[in-house]
């Protein structure tokens, strides 16, 4: 990074990284394709597991750099994002604040019984709503908790804007190191994008220390369209924050927006029996709502043929293992 015209910001330690990286050579040997590689970074903690913890180590930074004493951030009802803010609010002292998107279930379990467990405020929202007047709701928040005298400071959607990207740029680097030490050098680098932030980090970067491997994100909602314009967002915005001076039209971004089936949060018989298979042969347990659906597509990817000729696939598990629990009437018995 010395050569280049920046530097990392402050962050916090929250992670247990680097995560390791692992073949998944019985699905590989099944599907005939390339090698699969895991980067498990559903094991950055237990509770605080997945790829929201390494966007916080930085967001959560910031917001102590601000004189913050209390998170406000919002998700869906199963959020893993804001499951682990909760979690990282308990361990801080910091008080921790949701604004939940109401998704059809009322039951507390999963996600929800954690941030409850771990005494975040919960504030649920139908859908309407939430759509039409979400940064009303932040606003309406942030104007309570200060006229308590607070110091709240606002996390977006998955952590991901242009402090939270850091996380999975050093990331990149992390993934070097693994590839050096495994003797490889991948050509594809998948994962799930859902509020995009991930995927931006990675992307960037790959670019930023000219990685030889693609990154191929699969959508699990909105369109490969939308990420494109999403992901040069937080790129440029982080860019104006931090002073850095590169081109963004260096950036390549692929999204595939096949595999996200009736809509977020909603899945489909093929993606909980993909779910149930990887678990048998590899003991790896995905969840419905982000990395099944990713590692379903790349596996019927492999399958079609689209990637053959290609020698080492690495697949970065985000986490999200408590969202398996309320999709338990969806599995095979």
């Amino acid at each position: 990074m010395s050569s280049l015209a920046f530097k990392y910001p402050n962050k916090i330690s929250l992670a247990n990284i680097p995560t390791p990286l692992t073949p998944l050579d019985r699905l590989s040997e099944k599907y005939g394709g390339p090698r699969i590689w895991l980067k498990r970074d559903d094991l950055t903690g237990s509770t605080l597991s997945g790829n929201k913890v390494r966007k916080l180590e930085y967001v959560i930074a910031d917001a102590l750099d601000n004189g913050a004493d209390s998170l406000i951030t919002c998700g869906g009802l199963q959020s893993n994002h804001c499951r682990a803010t909760a979690m990282a609010g308990a361990q801080l002292g910091l008080d921790v604040h949701l604004l939940l998107r109401e998704e059809g279930g009322s039951d507390i379990d999963g996600n929800l019984l954690m941030d409850h467990l771990a005494g975040a405020k919960v504030d649920r929202i139908d859908r309407k709503t939430y759509f039409s007047s979400l940064p009303k709701i932040f606003k309406e928040k942030q104007d309570q908790l200060i006229n308590a005298g607070k110091t709240p400071y606002l996390i977006p959607t998955g952590a991901s804007d242009e402090v939270g990207i850091w996380g999975y740029i050093s990331c990149v680097s992390e993934l070097m190191e693994d590839f050096q030490r495994n003797h490889i050098s991948p050509d594809l680098i998948v994962c799930a994008t859902g509020s995009g932030g991930t995927q931006a980090g990675l992307t960037l970067g790959a670019s930023l220390y000219n990685l030889k491997a693609q990154i191929l994100s699969y959508a699990v909602c909105d369109s490969a369209d939308y990420f494109a314009s999403r992901v040069k967002d937080d790129v440029t915005n982080c860019f104006e924050r931090y002073g850095i001076d590169w081109d963004i039209n260096r950036l390549s971004i692929h999204t595939n927006d096949g595999y996200i089936g009736p809509g977020y949060a909603k899945g489909y018989p093929e993606l909980f029996s993909t779910i149930q298979e990887v678990c048998r042969l590899e003991g790896v347990l995905l969840d419905p709502v982000y990395t099944g659906k990713a590692f379903h597509g790349l596996l019927t990817d492999i399958k079609l043929g689209k990637f053959s000729g290609l020698s080492d696939v690495v697949f970065i598990h985000t986490g999200g293992i408590f969202g398996v629990f309320p999709y338990r009437d969806q599995f095979k018995k």
